[in-house]
């Protein structure tokens, strides 16, 4: 069973910074495109960052120049480095990832969420 995890949520003040990391476990064959998402009550699910195995990562403007999307393909795990955080980030972020299971078979899976809290 292929799980998504996350860390790295918590509090912080207007200006810091996090790091969330999420790993993919469990039996599949590769792990192709990964991005993080988040959620604010009410409103629908939007895209932060998103890395396309070998391509460049894509960012909204509402993040460009402080978010940094990156991966370590060894261990199977997507980071996201915020910096200069402010209140509008406060939100669940999610990450996502497009696993082949096998050669040609495809799903797409969810982690569970790390909240994120910036303080003015």
């Amino acid at each position: 069973q292929v799980q998504l995890v996350e860390s790295g949520g918590g509090l912080v003040q207007a200006g810091g910074s996090l790091r969330l990391s999420c790993v993919a476990s469990g039996s599949f064959f590769s792990v192709n495109a990964m991005g993080w998402y988040r959620q604010v009550p009410g409103k629908p699910r939007e895209l932060v960052a998103y890395s396309m195995s070998g391509g460049s990562p894509n960012y909204p403007d509402s993040v460009k120049g402080r978010f940094t999307i990156s991966r370590d393909n060894a261990k199977n795990t997507l980071y996201l480095q915020m910096n200069s955080l402010k209140p509008e980030d406060t939100a669940v972020y999610y990450c996502n990832a497009e696993i082949s299971v096998v050669p040609k078979l495809t799903y797409d899976y969810w982690g569970q969420g790390t909240q994120v809290t910036v303080s003015s």
